[in-house]
């Protein structure tokens, strides 16, 4: 017997069962989520995250629902960890699953900051970018041959401090600026070197700050490329092909000037000079190869610059703001060091109050306030809550450096905090926090680590740190705030920084006399 069937009940029934089908992957993609605030239909949870300073609302959220939180941006699932063990638990023990990112329209795609790594999902391309940067900045060799160009750099600031030191932040700016200059390109013309780190420091900051709501909107709705520059709204996309332009241009300029310096034979070593080496074959180098040299150098300078130019600038601002901190320090390296020479990495494990200082920095005031965003590649359980593919995973690290279980009288600057108490536990170390978890850890975080607290060391044993003052005397408090934005950069501030003696003075102008004559 044959049967027949009519075409549109055939259509009822595979629609309808497209139709279960749909409803019981949204039902289990809803059931059981982690607590979180009760969204709208299509918006979810976007009207309540405001545009400024949203690690705090994610903050607060945290003390309403518990430290992990499930919220929703538009039809994006997001999760929030505000504590350390859900990030450890997650990211780190995790880390197949959670370490891939969700897609960067704006940056990636109009910007065209790529191939970057701390962009890319987890792949071939991103494992070669990892193994480049693991060579270059976590092997302790490597690390031991940037020690002399730091001590350079940082002879190089203090004599700058010297001549003006009212402009402390741009020299701040010109320090990290050199030293990656240096490690990445084999960069040292001057003139050229300052008014690149120039050009690159304005590029980097407008990318950053870039993501208008419009823009933003382009992460989530990428059909929104194709909206004409001229519509209400659309404007985004001019200012993006403007900024296009100068990202091409800091990317191009100092691959080629190594590539030139190769033919000369004159190139210095550094990152791009031995990368070219290593990949080109018969003295040609593919495109695609020629691509991820310039994306992981520029990473490398770009990441190295403006964060650890924001903990250095931050650290600053506490020790203005806390003189006995100063003084403290002071005579920490006076007893441990004396007056004869300055600070150098060997010291640093004789100078436990220094190191302090700097780690109450990190915390204080972390660079990257809610981190960069991974994404998880396959649903997860976590306390008995299911966590879909594809979810955004936020770690919270300002949430997490203002845990007063850890961290008590959190908002506070209390450098004491880090040293071990007599039958206590040592204070978490904020920087197993502040540099990313996972496979997505800051792999330039030995670099800038050692940075940070070669700067602070001999800073503070040559200077005298203290508020400024009105002509009319009035003293100049400067004011504890910090800007919005993807990195947490301090207000502009002033202080006033003058050498501790002459005899400092002197030896600052010897050295530098020294380091530039090599």
């Amino acid at each position: 017997m044959n049967a027949s069937f009519d075409p549109q009940t055939v259509a009822a029934v595979v629609a309808l069962g497209l139709l279960c089908r749909w409803l019981l992957a949204l039902w289990y993609n809803t059931v059981n989520l982690p607590p979180g605030p009760t969204g709208l239909p299509f918006l979810g949870n976007v009207h309540q995250i405001p545009l400024q300073y949203p690690h705090k609302t994610l903050y607060e959220w945290g003390q309403r629902y518990g430290d992990i939180i499930h919220a929703r941006l538009f039809q994006k699932h997001v999760l929030v960890l505000d504590s350390t063990k859900a990030a450890e638990d997650l990211l780190d023990k995790r880390a197949a699953k959670y370490s891939d990112r969700p897609h960067f329209t704006l940056l990636e795609d109009l910007l065209q900051w790529k191939p970057l790594m701390v962009f890319m999902s987890q792949g071939e391309t991103f494992r070669l970018h990892r193994k480049w940067y693991q060579s270059f900045l976590e092997n302790r060799q490597s690390l031991r041959t940037y020690e002399s160009m730091q001590q350079r750099e940082v002879d190089s600031l203090l004599l700058a401090l010297l001549e003006s030191p009212e402009n402390v932040a741009y020299h701040l700016k010109r320090f990290t600026g050199s030293l990656m200059l240096e490690i990445a390109y084999g960069y040292t013309e001057t003139s050229e070197k300052d008014a690149y780190i120039r050009l690159a420091s304005e590029t980097i900051t407008q990318s950053l700050e870039a993501g208008t709501l419009v823009a933003s909107l382009v992460d989530f709705f990428p059909i929104l490329l194709y909206l004409p520059h001229w519509f209400p709204g659309g404007g985004f996309k001019s200012n993006a092909m403007k900024l296009h332009g100068r990202v091409w241009q800091i990317m191009e300029s100092p691959f080629r000037y190594v590539q030139q310096a190769i033919a000369c034979s004159t190139a210095r070593p550094s990152f791009t000079s031995f990368m070219i080496d290593q990949t080109a074959k018969e003295g040609q180098l593919a495109e695609e190869d020629e691509l991820n040299i310039k994306g992981a150098a520029i990473l490398m300078y770009s990441g190295g610059t403006d964060t650890t130019n924001t903990a250095l600038l931050t650290l600053l601002l506490a020790i203005a703001l806390h003189p006995e901190v100063l003084r403290k320090a002071q005579a920490e390296i006076d007893e441990k060091i004396g007056p004869s020479r300055l600070p150098t990495l060997e010291d640093r494990a004789s100078l436990p109050y220094v190191e302090c200082i700097v780690k109450e920095a990190y915390r204080w005031n972390p660079v990257l306030p809610a981190g960069i965003p991974h994404q998880l590649r396959e649903d997860d359980e976590y306390r008995g809550y299911h966590i879909p593919r594809g979810s955004m995973v936020i770690s919270n690290i300002w949430a997490m450096t203002r845990d007063s279980a850890t961290y008590p009288d959190s908002d506070s600057f209390l450098p004491e905090r880090h040293l071990p108490s007599r039958g206590g536990p040592i204070c978490r170390d904020p920087k197993s926090i502040v540099f990313g978890f996972g496979r997505r850890i800051c792999p330039g975080r030995f670099l800038a680590d050692s940075s940070v607290w070669l700067i602070a060391a001999n800073l503070l044993a040559t200077f005298d740190i203290m508020n400024a003052r009105h002509p009319n005397g009035d003293v100049i408090t400067p004011e504890n705030a910090f800007l919005s934005g993807a990195v947490s950069h301090p207000k502009p501030f002033i202080c006033t920084i003058r050498p501790r003696n002459k005899a400092y003075t002197e030896m600052i102008t010897q050295r530098s006399t020294s380091s530039l004559a090599i």
